[in-house]
C-alpha cells in the first residue's frame, strides 16, 4: 500500500533467470516511512523461458504465470489478468535496468492525480551501455510521430510505468507486441486521460537484451511499435468518418529531455 493505494507489479520476463530475483527482492524490500510494505503483489508472466526464470521469481516471492503466446504486450496481459484487488498497476522490466527505489516517482504521480505516470529513460540519466544507439532513435521517432499525430508532447514509450487500475480496464489493451506501450500511451491520450512523465534514471541491464541485443529484436521492436502507431491512427481516421471520433484532446506541457547523451 502506498499512500492509501494498493499497489501491484506486473512484470513481463523471457529468460531472465539471472536477474529476475535482484528485481522481485528490490521491490519487495520497498518500505514506508511506517515500515509497511510499498507493494502489495507482484505478478511475474515466464513467456516460454527456456532457463529457470519462473524458479527464481517464484523463490524470490512473486507469483508466476505462464503466457504460451510469445510477445511482450502478451506477457503484460497474462500478468494483469492476475492482479486482483489492485488500485495502481506498475510495470517494469525483468532485466533489472530499473531502480525499485524510483518506484516512488512514479506512484507519486498517481496519487497526486495522474492517470498514467511514465517512467522516462529521456529526463533522466543513463548508464554507459543502457541503451544502444538504435533504441535512443527509435524512441525519438516514434515520440515525435504521437506529437505530430496527436498533438501531445511525450519524451520516451518507457516501459517503468504506474497507471490506475480502472484508467487500465478501461484503454482496452490488446497488442501482443512491442507496440503494447505506444498502444497505452495513444489510448490514454484519445480517452482524456490526464498523462504525466517523470525522470528515471537506467543503468545496463544484467545479461543480453532481446531487443538491443539481435538484429531480428532490433526490427521486430521497430515493426512493433510503428505499426501500432500507424492501427492508432488509422482506426481514429475510422471513426472521425462516422463522427464518433475520440474525445478532445488536452495538451500537456512536458519537461525537456536531459541526458540522453549519457548513453
Amino acid at each position: 500500500m502506498y499512500r492509501g493505494l494498493a499497489v501491484g507489479v506486473a512484470i513481463p520476463a523471457l529468460d531472465e533467470e539471472a536477474s529476475i530475483g535482484f528485481v522481485v527482492g528490490d521491490l519487495k524490500r520497498l518500505r514506508n516511512d511506517d515500515g509497511s510494505a510499498v507493494i502489495d503483489d507482484i505478478v511475474v508472466c515466464d513467456n516460454g523461458s527456456r532457463d529457470a526464470t519462473g524458479a527464481r521469481a517464484a523463490e524470490a516471492g512473486a507469483r508466476v504465470v505462464r503466457e504460451a503466446r510469445k510477445g511482450y504486450g502478451s506477457a503484460c496481459l497474462a500478468a494483469i489478468a492476475e492482479l486482483k484487488h489492485t488500485d495502481v498497476v506498475l510495470f517494469t522490466d525483468a532485466d533489472h535496468a530499473f531502480h525499485a527505489s524510483e518506484a516512488s516517482r512514479l506512484l507519486d504521480g498517481v496519487a497526486d492525480g495522474a492517470d498514467l505516470v511514465i517512467g522516462s529513460r529521456a529526463m533522466g540519466c543513463l548508464d554507459s551501455g543502457a541503451m544502444s544507439a538504435t533504441q535512443v532513435f527509435g524512441n525519438r521517432l516514434a515520440t515525435m510521430l504521437i506529437r505530430w499525430l496527436w498533438g501531445h508532447r511525450v519524451t520516451d514509450l518507457g516501459p517503468y510505468r504506474a497507471i490506475r487500475a480502472q484508467a487500465l480496464a478501461g484503454l482496452g489493451m490488446r497488442d501482443g507486441t512491442f507496440g503494447w506501450t505506444v498502444e497505452m500511451q495513444v489510448k490514454a491520450i484519445q480517452h482524456g486521460l490526464r498523462v504525466v512523465e517523470v525522470p528515471v534514471d537506467t543503468r545496463a541491464r544484467i545479461g543480453k537484451s532481446k531487443i538491443s541485443g539481435t538484429v531480428r529484436g532490433v526490427i521486430g521492436a521497430g515493426f512493433g511499435i510503428l505499426s501500432m502507431i500507424a492501427k492508432l491512427r488509422w482506426r481514429q481516421r475510422d471513426q472521425r468518418t462516422v463522427g464518433d471520433g475520440p474525445r478532445s484532446l488536452r495538451r500537456r506541457n512536458g519537461t525537456k529531455c536531459r541526458c540522453w547523451a549519457r548513453s
